[in-house]
């Protein structure tokens, strides 16, 4: 990886505003910014967000100048609403020490804990005490209120052989663990699965996988999963599609997906938008489509599909719109 200079420290990689509906029912803005820090110590074969990281541990007051420089921007840019929750997503773990230095838990806490809530992400084998002390620090407002912290988790796949062959370096009892010990201290799971990760062949299985996946994370206490559908972007991935063991998910098996995940009605399941363009082989229909699971995003239960000549359009068993 080519050697960033420490001024690219503090600035993050990128910040927008997103909707979501949470747990009240009530479709909000939230902040959502990329951090850039240093390289993930893992190395997931499907993964290419060290592209955006670095090869040094950032300097103490980087991370805060990083949120302060977001949500300044942000702030400046106007907005029909003020966002009510923050994700600091990292390219990484919140908790890897390497990436957050943890003297700056303080100065995060003091920007982010009059949102209602805070979404980080880190690897289970690094949830613990880190969590505490960084949620013991969101601390009480004025008005009595507290910032719910979150941890989101990359469950991926519920599948411990497969979770090896993608050199997860993490395990189905893993990740329960680490959420049981999130949910006994008071701290939300959000659990991300793929659609269609590399040694799933089949559309069925990848349909299937999906929905099988979240109810594992609903069952270790998820209140949210998040769908990523599985792309291009390795190396690792490439050779993998050689060889017949990778192809990324059409779109009509991303909405079958979402569809068996969001009819489980365990907890809310958000699809990824992002690039969905690059699953659609349609231009007629794929505008429409893309709103059909914004609005299942949004609204929770499933809509009828939309009807298109192009193939691949309805999956066979697809649930009854709720």
């Amino acid at each position: 990886m080519m050697r960033r200079s420490v001024a690219e420290s503090s600035h993050p990689h990128s910040f927008f505003i997103e909707r979501e509906r949470n747990e009240a029912g009530d479709v909000i803005s939230a902040a959502t910014i990329l951090l850039r820090n240093r390289r993930c110590p893992w190395r997931c074969v499907y993964c290419d967000l060290w592209k955006q990281a670095l090869d040094f541990t950032v300097p103490l007051g980087a991370i805060p100048a990083q949120i302060d420089f977001a949500l300044g921007e942000i702030a400046r840019s106007g907005g029909d609403q003020t966002p009510r929750q923050i994700k600091l997503y990292n390219a990484g773990s919140f908790f890897d020490r390497a990436a957050i230095p943890p003297p700056d838990f303080p100065a995060i806490a003091k920007r982010v804990r009059a949102f209602e809530r805070v979404i980080v992400e880190c690897h289970p084998a690094l949830v613990g005490e880190s969590a505490l002390t960084f949620c013991e620090l969101l601390g009480h407002q004025s008005d009595g209120t507290v910032a719910q912290l979150e941890v989101a988790m990359g469950l991926e796949i519920a599948d411990d052989a497969i979770l090896k062959r993608l050199n997860k370096r993490m395990t189905r009892a893993m990740f329960e663990r680490a959420a049981r010990f999130l949910r006994g201290n008071g701290i939300s799971v959000r659990a991300f699965v793929m659609v269609k990760p590399p040694f799933v062949k089949s559309d069925e299985l990848a349909i299937e996988s999906a929905a099988r996946s979240a109810e594992f994370a609903f069952d270790c206490g998820a209140t949210v999963v998040s769908l990523i559908p599985s792309r291009f972007g390795t190396e690792e991935l490439s050779a993998l599609a050689a060889r017949g063991e990778f192809s990324p998910p059409r779109l009509s098996i991303i909405e079958a997906a979402l569809d068996h995940a969001v009819a489980l009605r365990r907890g809310r399941v958000f699809v990824d938008l992002w690039n969905l363009e690059l699953f659609s082989s349609c231009e007629h229909c794929f505008s429409a489509r893309r709103d059909r699971m914004d609005q299942i995003n949004h609204e929770q239960r499933t809509a009828p599909p939309i009807a298109c000549a192009c193939p691949g359009v309805r999956i066979p068993n697809d649930p009854q719109p709720a």
